[in-house]
Order: C-alpha cells, then structure tokens, then sequence
C-alpha cells in the first residue's frame, strides 16, 4: 500500500513540476529576450555621452522619467497588440515571422556595433537631441528603451504560443528589466568610466549574438504555426 501512495504522490507532483518547470522557462525567455534588445549598458553608456552637460541631479529625474515613460509604452502595447493585429487583419503567426525578421536585423546591428533606427537615434534626431534640455521622452524613453525592437518584443509575448506570456509574469519582466535600466542610467557616468567605448561594444556584440538565436526561434515559431493551419 504504501509503495502504491508513494507512486501515485510521484504520479500527482510530476504534472506539478512539468508546470512550474514551463513557467519558469517562459518566464527566463520573455526576460532575456527584453533585457537583450533594450541593452541597459549599452543604453546608459550612450545616455552618459548626450547628458554629461547636465548636472548629476537632472541626470537623475531625466533618468527615472524616461524609464517610466517606456515602461508605460511597452506596457501599453503589451495589451494592445493582440487587438490591433486583429483589427489589421494581420496573422500571430506573420507578426511572429515579421517580428523575428526585425529583431534579427537589430541583432546584426548589435553584433557589427553599427548604427541603426531600430536601436539607437538617427543622425537627424541625435541633432535634435542636441538642442533639448530635457533628454526624458526623447531621444531617452522612444527610441533608446520603448524603440522598435523593444515593442515588437512585447507584442511577440502578447502573441506568442497558447495566449501568449499571461500578463502577471509579462508585467513583472518589464518591470525588472526597466528596473535594471534605471540602475544602468543612475550610474551611466561610472559605467561609461568602468567599461569605456571597447567593454560596451563587447557587451552589445555579445547580446547580439543571444539576440539573433531568439530571432531565429521566433521564424521558426512562426512558419512552424503557419504550416499547421495552411
């Protein structure tokens, strides 16, 4: 009898763990994918460079307004996108191909350590920035943390297997993830002076490399889906 209730309790716990063990990789994935594409170093080492003519205390209130303007916008879209890919008549499978496509492209560009839209501000912007006294919401909050990269993220776990990341667990990643940036941005004076030019560019080149894996999964995720109901 008793190797019978021990058998059936092992029976009960295995669903339990299989459960706990998908949470707890859904959960690492959604959040090592967002951490990759907003970069927090990569992010603070650039904001050191546009905010050194302010004084530390501004640096500071531009810092914390920034991350909750992009932490209101991937949130935003986080719910939105589900609805407004139904209302554009557009596939979850599609936008997971679309969305692989242009975080592989922003992947490339971390890797070579080049410029792009979809990450960084352009020339013209960067110009713009140039003349601003507050940093907060642009170029800072759209497009260095809530870009285009950071958006298709967040509608990508709104969409993906099943319903998606459920939103509990999808909120607490963009809160750690803006959490770690604001700490990155706080301290993006002494990061700058720590990493220098070369330390960040081998920290981007190496989430690049994390980026592109997940991109190529998200394709795949996304033609696997595609052929399934075609």
């Amino acid at each position: 009898m008793r190797v019978r209730r021990s058998r059936g309790a092992a029976n009960g716990r295995a669903p339990c763990v299989r459960g706990a063990l998908r949470v707890t990789e859904t959960l690492l994935a959604a959040l090592l994918t967002l951490f990759v594409v907003v970069d927090p170093v990569g992010v603070a080492v650039t904001y050191a460079a546009m905010s050194h003519a302010h004084p530390p205390a501004e640096n500071q209130r531009m810092a914390i307004k920034g991350v909750a303007v992009a932490t209101g916008i991937l949130v935003l879209f986080y719910f939105a996108g589900r609805p407004l890919l139904a209302a554009l008549g557009i596939g979850i499978d599609a936008f997971r191909i679309a969305g692989g496509i242009l975080l592989f492209v922003l992947a490339l560009d971390m890797v070579l350590v080049r410029p792009s839209g979809l990450r960084t501000t352009t020339d013209a912007e960067a110009a713009e920035a140039a003349h601003k006294a507050d940093l907060s919401v642009f170029p800072l909050a759209f497009p260095l943390l809530a870009g285009p990269g950071a958006i298709t993220t967040v509608i990508l776990m709104a969409t993906g297997s099943g319903h998606g990341v459920p939103a509990p667990m999808a909120l607490t990643v963009i809160a750690l993830v803006m959490g770690g940036t604001l700490a990155a941005l706080v301290a993006a004076t002494r990061l700058a002076r720590l990493l220098g030019e070369t330390g960040a560019n081998v920290v981007t080149r190496l989430l690049g490399l994390l980026l592109a894996a997940l991109a190529v999964q998200f394709v795949l995720d996304g033609v696997r889906g595609g052929l399934a109901l075609s």
